[in-house]
C-alpha cells in the first residue's frame, strides 16, 4: 500500500547517462563503475543502490542516474556525478517481484497520488526525485521476480 514519508536530504554518488527505455539494462550493468569509483575513495554506501530519473520520456532518452547514498560527498569524475536526494515529503511503496512490473507499480502509485490530491516536485518533464530504489542483491536473491524494490517520487512541498 502507497505511503507518504519524511525523508532527510540524501547525498549520493551516481553515474549519469542519457538512454533510451530499451537501453536501460545495459547502462544499469554500469553500475560496477560506481562500486569501483567508491572503493577507490573508501567511501561506503550506506543505503540500497537506486536508479534516478530527472526526465522521464518513454519516447525517446531518459536521463538516468545509477548510485548510491553516501555520508561522504565528494566532487565526481566524467562520469560519475555527486548529487543531494531533496528533503521533504514522497509517495512511496514497496514493489515485490521482477523490475519488468516497476511499470504497473509505478502506473498504481501514480493513480493513487491523484486520487489523494497529491502534486508531485516536477517542472515539466523534470522531476525532483523520481527514485527505483533495489533492496536485493542479485548474488542473494538471484531470480528477478524475488526482488524488493522501492519506489520513492518527491512531492510539494
Amino acid at each position: 500500500m502507497p505511503e507518504i514519508v519524511e525523508l532527510e536530504e540524501r547525498p549520493y554518488v551516481a553515474l549519469r547517462g542519457k538512454v533510451r527505455m530499451d537501453g536501460i539494462s545495459a547502462f544499469a550493468d554500469r553500475m560496477r563503475e560506481v562500486v569501483d569509483w567508491l572503493a577507490a575513495k573508501e567511501i561506503a554506501p550506506n543505503d540500497a543502490p537506486f536508479f534516478k530519473y530527472d526526465v522521464v520520456d518513454m519516447e525517446s532518452e531518459l536521463t538516468l542516474e545509477i548510485g548510491f547514498p553516501v555520508d561522504d560527498l565528494r566532487s565526481g569524475e566524467g562520469e560519475i556525478v555527486t548529487g543531494v536526494l531533496p528533503a521533504g515529503r514522497y509517495a512511496t511503496v514497496t514493489h515485490h517481484g521482477h523490475p519488468a512490473s516497476l511499470v504497473d507499480a509505478t502506473r498504481d502509485l501514480l493513480a493513487w497520488a491523484d486520487e489523494q490530491g497529491l502534486v508531485w516536485d516536477a517542472e515539466g518533464d523534470r522531476w525532483a526525485a523520481r527514485l527505483e530504489i533495489y533492496h536485493s542483491n542479485p548474488r542473494e536473491v538471484p531470480d528477478p521476480n524475488d526482488w524488493v524494490t522501492d519506489l520513492q517520487f518527491k512531492l510539494k512541498d
